[in-house]
């Protein structure tokens, strides 16, 4: 594609239209080095006129671990694969807050409580995750977020009640390619859960993995679910493969295609926080830094499920040496002083056409 194709649609989307299907076909064909760079200085381009420079910093808990009944072909927490996790019921709710105070210290402004399983089930468990939100709530340090499996306008009506503010259920991946990751629940059954908290009020987080053995077609498919779902956060995560569980020896995306594939996400969903979440550290390697430029305004600190993540000083500092702005909810006066001047300093560069 010629790069004034790329940057029509760019223009397009900036300006507040919505690309077609075959237009955002044409866009995925850019399959050179210098194509996707193209691709990546035009994502850029309308992450800056959507999102701003800020970088939205979340971070999880994983608040019960494994024993999961579905199964689901990535993850390490299902029964059906014997992966060498932690196992554990959910945890109490001190030690859950001392998590979400460690979070706020750390610099993220979302904290979410994660459940493995396809719903809270045991008796309690609804119960001591409302409380931990209502603390959450009052506390005010820390926006809360919940991942606790499908749900039920009962749940989600509890949920609301405690103070929820968003609610997140990954999609995982297209439609079509559903099938062949999980054969215990349907897509459907996904798209229902969204609809219920969205129903309740809830804002949506929802996103997928990338290099589980889909296409691009695919990856497209679920952007395009998610634009219709209405989504107002999309965590994208990067296969990690787990031993012994059936996709341990799947071939990784290189990280061109991976670039590629969150700066087509932002053509297609221009005005949602697009996050990069668990995998990114061994999927992008060196060209990490470049996921912002490819349109995510947002990330997730700290560890992940079952895997660790980097210390959410690196994350940070990786953020304002781009010239762009960590949204953290507590953040020391030097880094506030650090985050002015470099504010400053982008818009001088601005103005004189050096960006």
């Amino acid at each position: 594609m010629h790069w004034q194709e790329i940057e029509l649609y760019a223009k397009k989307t900036v300006a507040g239209g919505s690309l077609t299907r075959q237009e955002i076909n044409r866009l995925a064909k850019n399959d050179t080095p210098e194509e996707i760079m193209a691709l990546i200085f035009w994502a850029d381009k309308i992450r800056r006129q959507f999102k701003g420079d800020e970088i939205d910093l979340c971070s999880i808990i994983n608040a019960k671990s494994g024993r999961c009944t579905e199964d689901c072909r990535f993850c390490a927490q299902s029964a059906h694969h014997p992966t060498r996790i932690a196992r554990y019921p959910l945890l109490p709710e001190k030690e859950l807050l001392a998590a979400a105070a460690g979070a706020a210290a750390s610099g993220a402004g979302r904290f979410s409580l994660v459940t493995s399983g396809r719903s809270l089930l045991k008796p309690g468990e609804l119960e001591r995750i409302c409380r931990v939100i209502a603390r959450l709530r009052e506390q005010k340090a820390l926006s809360p977020c919940a991942s606790l499996g499908l749900l039920t306008p009962d749940q989600a009506r509890a949920l609301q009640e405690a103070g929820l503010v968003r609610y997140h259920h990954n999609l995982e991946t297209g439609p079509a390619f559903y099938g062949s990751i999980c054969s215990t629940h349907t897509f459907a059954d996904r798209v229902k859960t969204l609809e219920i908290a969205r129903a309740q009020g809830f804002s949506l987080c929802s996103g997928g993995i990338f290099g589980l053995g889909e296409t691009l077609k695919d990856r497209l498919d679920l952007a395009l679910t998610l634009k219709k779902l209405q989504v107002d956060s999309v965590p994208l995560n990067f296969l990690n493969p787990i031993p012994k569980t059936p996709l341990e020896h799947q071939p990784p995306l290189s990280p061109l295609e991976i670039l590629k594939s969150i700066a087509l996400f932002r053509f297609i969903l221009p005005q949602a926080d697009i996050r990069s979440c668990g995998g990114r550290e061994k999927a992008l390697r060196t060209l990490q830094p470049l996921m912002y430029l490819a349109g995510c305004n947002g990330t997730m600190i700290g560890n992940y499920l079952t895997t660790d993540g980097r210390a959410p000083g690196e994350d940070i500092q990786e953020i304002i040496d781009l010239g762009l702005i960590p949204k953290t909810q507590r953040a020391t006066d030097k880094e506030h002083r650090g985050m002015k001047e470099t504010k400053k300093a982008v818009g001088r560069d601005r103005r004189a056409g050096r960006l």
